[in-house]
């Protein structure tokens, strides 16, 4: 598929899980994205990582060989920051750490050209922090996708006080090109689907820790009773403990209900270091 978008260049910065996924959805809209990474051997890895997810997709009938071909000639990878500087648009989804997230808008402000958008697929971490490190601040918004990044048709579009329509509207326009579901959010903590979610899942925990019920008996009853695709440390694994305390943590900051203070099991588990499924372990075993 080709984009009509006005939007000709993304640039995504990180090459995780998300910065994959998140490039992999943008080549398959048809618009050129290029990926950095910190090093040429990782921006290497996640061309293969794309190539490899679409590969899958192809065996299972999902996507044709010409999709597949198409997609990928929509891919390049950079180490270096410098190679975004004619984007129109640059989505950060680096580490959940807010001065990494500064620093980094720091320097894309002076890279990129004036026009360029500047989004963040962060979680929770304030919006607002990362356009105040900028001499755009109007041009700064979230773009938060859901991991994973392919499969979840939905994107958040988060609104700092300071970002302009013009902005917010280049955002919804570039959810759709994605041929995703773009709800709007004003920068609060958690925005809509974490500030709802996490005191939920920290809650799943606390009763575990009271005794009242197995992580099992738990999982199966919201996923029975509830109707949820799964349970609560089925969802904490696959979300990752690590980034599970991290919310909290700035949820709690935010709106100081003790619920929200991480429960001690969870960074317990995180202290060593069993993340979820990215470690094999975490609150079951992968």
């Amino acid at each position: 598929m080709e984009s009509s978008s006005q939007i000709k260049l993304v640039g995504v910065i990180g090459s995780g899980i998300m910065g994959s996924g998140i490039a992999e959805v943008i080549s398959k809209s048809g618009i050129d994205v290029v990926v950095r990474s910190r090093s040429e051997q990782t921006a290497q890895a996640t061309k293969a990582a794309i190539e490899a997810s679409l590969n899958k997709q192809l065996a299972k009938a999902k996507i044709t060989q010409e999709q597949k071909d198409s997609a990928m000639s929509h891919v390049c990878v950079t180490s270096k920051l410098e190679d975004l500087a004619n984007c129109d648009l640059v989505i950060e989804s680096a580490v959940e750490d807010l001065a990494t997230k500064q620093e980094l808008f720091s320097q894309l402000d002076k890279i990129v050209k004036q026009s360029c958008v500047l989004a963040t697929n962060t979680s929770t971490l304030p919006v607002i922090e990362m356009a105040k490190s900028t001499n755009r601040p109007d041009k700064v918004c979230g773009i938060h996708f859901f991991n994973p990044a392919v499969l979840m048709p939905l994107v958040e579009v988060v609104r700092p006080i300071t970002a302009s329509d013009e902005t917010i509207a280049l955002a919804n326009d570039f959810v759709k090109a994605c041929a995703k579901d773009a709800v709007q959010v004003v920068d609060r903590a958690g925005f809509i689907v974490n500030a709802l979610l996490f005191p939920y899942l920290n809650n799943a925990i606390a009763m575990f820790e009271a005794g009242t019920a197995s992580m099992e008996d738990i999982d199966v009853a919201m996923k029975g009773g509830c109707n949820f695709p799964m349970g609560p440390f089925a969802l904490l694994d696959l979300v990752g403990l690590d980034t599970s305390v991290a919310i909290l943590k700035a949820l709690h900051t935010e709106f100081k209900s003790p619920d929200l203070e991480p429960r001690p099991m969870l960074k317990k588990l995180v202290e060593q270091g069993k993340l979820g499924r990215k470690s094999k372990q975490g609150f079951y075993s992968y």
